[in-house]
């Protein structure tokens, strides 16, 4: 079957000029929201990813992006400490922790399901974790936001992949500063916006996300940097900031950006080998951000997959926002895949701990480097 762009063109399309990067028609507004029925997934919320490059600051986020729209509660999963090769990332993070705030008073901000704040606690760091969404028993979470009201000051500030979801990143980082007093270090961790266009990344371009950054975007709104540099196989990228020198960033001749021109290829690439009279099954290993997405550009481009397979339990029986697909757990894939089957493994990182989790049964390839 002959691939037609056009099925892809009327969801996404590149815009052109200098300012305007990218837009994204018509996506689920949360990736990490799981839902009790197809039915309902496939009718979730949406809105349109416009990525623009502001002339002023020279940071780039999504100008029609609604943050009233976002409301995180208790279906909202995307932890992924499940996995053996994640926990070592966090590992490497806890070092360069210790390298700063070994014997400091910590905050994370957004913790989440706690499990990064409890790997530090193990190590013997002094951290108060706020998350509202927080859904466990540890005391030393509380389920509130970063206020003044909440009467908490520390030396350091835990932003891990927190800031990409906030409309006014630098407002945000001030009214942190000042909640804490007008000083102390901040680690921020966020995805890299280079390493995005670098790989085609399509898929890594959703509404959650209203900023993307690259590590240029820091150092102009810093003025002091302890440490910065790329983690997770350069998927993200972190700093350690002074606080007291958060500033409006302005936007140097060295800043200008070319979004790829090719971004979109591979979306036809993967269309093709999904509908190349392959009679296998086809599933997606990774039902998160990127499998959603993935997920619904190929139905789109009309390259239906067969099955979601996800390591995260509370996903499992639950089904993906956009195409309604149900998640399946790796024990349900393994048996109901026939030896052979593709196995699209939807972050490279992963790749040898999905192929030896199921013993090279099948035929796999990653969307990220596209190995087979």
């Amino acid at each position: 079957m002959e691939f037609r762009t056009s099925a892809v063109e009327n969801l996404v399309r590149g815009t052109g000029g200098p300012a305007q990067l990218y837009t994204a028609r018509n996506l689920p507004i949360f990736q990490n929201r799981m839902f009790q029925s197809s039915q309902e997934a496939r009718g979730c919320v949406r809105g349109d990813v416009n990525l623009i490059m502001d002339q002023d600051t020279g940071l780039i986020f999504n100008h029609t992006f609604q943050p009233e729209l976002m409301t995180y509660d208790v279906n909202y999963q995307n932890e992924q400490a499940v996995s053996a090769v994640f926990r070592e990332h966090l590992n490497d993070i806890c070092a360069i922790m210790g390298r700063h705030f070994r014997s400091n008073s910590l905050i994370e901000v957004g913790c989440g399901k706690g499990h990064f704040l409890e790997q530090m606690q193990s190590r013997g760091f002094r951290i108060t974790g706020l998350d509202p969404s927080y859904e466990g028993s540890n005391p030393s979470i509380m389920r509130e936001y970063f206020a003044p009201g909440v009467g908490l000051r520390a030396d350091g500030i835990i932003l891990r992949h927190v800031l990409e979801h906030i409309q006014d990143p630098v407002g945000f980082l001030s009214r942190i500063r000042d909640t804490n007093g007008g000083s102390g270090k901040v680690y921020i961790e966020v995805p890299c916006f280079d390493w995005i266009c670098e790989h085609r990344a399509w898929f890594d371009i959703f509404y959650e996300h209203v900023n993307y950054f690259r590590l240029s975007d820091f150092y102009r709104m810093f003025e002091v940097i302890s440490e910065a540099g790329h983690v997770f196989n350069g998927q993200y990228l972190y700093v350690i900031a002074d606080l007291a020198s958060i500033r409006a960033p302005r936007r140097s001749a060295c800043d200008d950006f070319r979004f790829p021109d090719d971004f979109l290829a591979t979306v036809a690439n993967h269309a093709r080998r999904l509908m190349s009279g392959n009679v296998m099954p086809s599933a997606v290993w990774g039902g998160a951000s990127k499998g959603v997405i993935f997920t619904l550009f190929m139905e789109q481009a009309g390259a239906a997959v067969d099955m979601v397979v996800d390591a995260n339990p509370a996903k499992h029986g639950k089904f993906l926002p956009g195409t309604g697909l149900q998640v399946r757990s790796p024990a349900e894939a393994m048996e109901m895949l026939p030896d052979g089957a593709n196995i699209i493994v939807m972050n490279g990182n992963y790749f040898g701990e999905i192929k030896c989790a199921t013993r090279d049964r099948f035929n796999y390839f990653t969307v990220d480097n596209d190995c087979v």
